[in-house]
């Protein structure tokens, strides 16, 4: 991906579900539009560490935490094809991208979210954190 990886960015990854990477499985089944939560230049290597959160249309089931995405939030996102969709905060995928085999060096990002839904992202995030929820890492 050209450029550097912004809060709130939204871009085309393969993410890999908790539940998935509990069964075992290393890769994402689809691509899918995933929003950077996190994006850390390493003081130390360099590099640029993501914590990155998967975008879906699927609802939030009771013991997930999601939060929907407003119509104006999914055009500023670049996610006009979906009717509706969550981003959910309570697990995320970890990726170096200049170590990884999933983000395109040329790539563009779809989108970006406002900075004020991006706040209530990373609230959320944050809160959903601090209760132990799952985390899936891609090292």
């Amino acid at each position: 991906m050209s450029g550097r990886f912004l809060p709130g960015q939204v871009i085309s990854y393969p993410y890999l579900w908790a539940w998935q990477y509990e069964r075992g499985e290393t890769e994402g089944r689809k691509s899918r539009p995933t929003c950077v939560v996190i994006a850390v230049h390493g003081a130390r290597d360099g590099l640029t560490h993501l914590a990155l959160l998967a975008i879906t249309t699927q609802p939030p089931t009771s013991d997930r935490v999601g939060l929907e995405v407003s119509a104006i939030e999914c055009r500023r996102a670049g996610l006009t094809d979906l009717k509706r969709c969550w981003i959910v905060v309570d697990e995320y995928n970890y990726d170096i991208a200049e170590r990884s085999w999933y983000i395109e060096a040329d790539g563009k990002p779809l989108g970006r979210f406002s900075k004020a839904f991006m706040m209530k992202i990373a609230g959320a995030f944050i809160e959903a954190r601090s209760e132990g929820r799952r985390v899936s890492r891609l090292d």
